[in-house]
């Protein structure tokens, strides 16, 4: 099997990519990474992401890491499989370029320190610090109020049809809704609507169905 997967259920990042190939309909391997015995600074694995993160990803001979870039790979190299998740109209593609960038930067960060404060500080036996809580959640609020102003002139972030800046949002967003975060995207009508119907997706049900195995 020419396409591959190294990494961590656990991930967001992770999760991102096997959502995309979900979405594309595509047959991959899954390698499991074992962070907590550090497989991930491994030099096995160090020479498919000399970061030390997940995840990594093969196709053949090529090698890529970082989340974002390998979807984006996978839907324009893979783009008559599956659901399109990128869009042939170069105006079209500049939007959906920005948002996608919008969720890298602005999103992911608040989101992630979130999900830290809230729930891995607790399963580590660590102190939530309501400080932080309070300014990221300030953070996120004032971000998923430009969503509700976009939502409400387009279906989806990135335009008419639900694309990889969607895409990417999904498994932190999925995270986050078993939280007190979820209230922030409660409180946004167009923004709550949003978020159930990119999580009712049947591909990323698919992965779900995954995770419940683990």
């Amino acid at each position: 099997m020419a396409l591959k997967v190294h990494g961590s259920f656990r991930s967001p990042a992770v999760l991102r990519v096997v959502a995309c190939l979900k979405e594309k309909e595509l047959d991959y391997e899954f390698v499991n990474v074992n962070m907590q015995t550090g497989d991930h600074k491994q030099p096995q694995f160090l020479a498919l992401n000399p970061f030390g993160q997940v995840p990594a990803f093969e196709d053949g001979d090529l090698k890529l890491f970082e989340s974002r870039a390998i979807t984006q790979y996978i839907a324009h190299t893979y783009v008559d499989k599956g659901t399109q998740l990128i869009v042939p109209d170069h105006k079209k593609m500049a939007i959906m370029s920005t948002w996608m960038e919008v969720e890298a930067q602005k999103f992911d960060p608040a989101a992630t320190k979130l999900g830290f404060e809230i729930v891995i500080k607790p399963m580590r036996g660590l102190t939530t610090d309501d400080a932080v809580v309070a300014q990221y959640e300030e953070q996120l609020g004032k971000i998923l109020d430009v969503y509700e102003a976009r939502l409400k002139e387009s279906k989806y972030l990135g335009g008419d049809c639900f694309t990889l800046v969607d895409l990417h949002h999904i498994p932190l967003i999925n995270y986050l809704m078993a939280t007190r975060v979820k209230a922030l995207f409660d409180a946004r009508p167009t923004v709550s609507a949003w978020v159930a119907d990119i999580l009712a997706r049947p591909a990323w049900s698919k992965v779900q169905e995954l995770l419940e195995q683990k």
